[in-house]
């Protein structure tokens, strides 16, 4: 699992100029189950996206086609986690540390 945290490099009216296209790139992975969770961050200097994904290396090309990433208004913060623990509607992602 991952967290991958947006932090703004440009002004904000830059940001909302792409905001359209940059919820439709967050509609498309919803719809392909890589998202499960995705906000603003407060203060709006940012987002912040919870994702599954095969590995970090996908998951950094996925990043790479964020509008806001091809257009350089934005970078990304990636954070991988094992979620061993859940709230019980998120089970189906529980994941299991590797064998020490």
């Amino acid at each position: 699992m991952f967290i991958l945290e947006l932090t703004y490099t440009a002004p904000v009216e830059r940001v909302d100029a792409l905001l359209a296209d940059h919820v439709a790139w967050l509609d498309e992975q919803y719809e392909a189950g890589v998202f499960i969770a995705s906000g603003r961050k407060v203060p709006r200097d940012g987002g912040v996206i919870v994702a599954v994904g095969e590995d970090r290396a996908a998951v950094e090309a996925l990043v790479a086609t964020d509008p806001f990433s091809v257009e350089k208004v934005a970078d990304y913060r990636i954070t991988e986690f094992l979620a061993t623990r859940t709230a019980p509607p998120l089970s189906s992602y529980r994941q299991q540390p590797p064998p020490a």
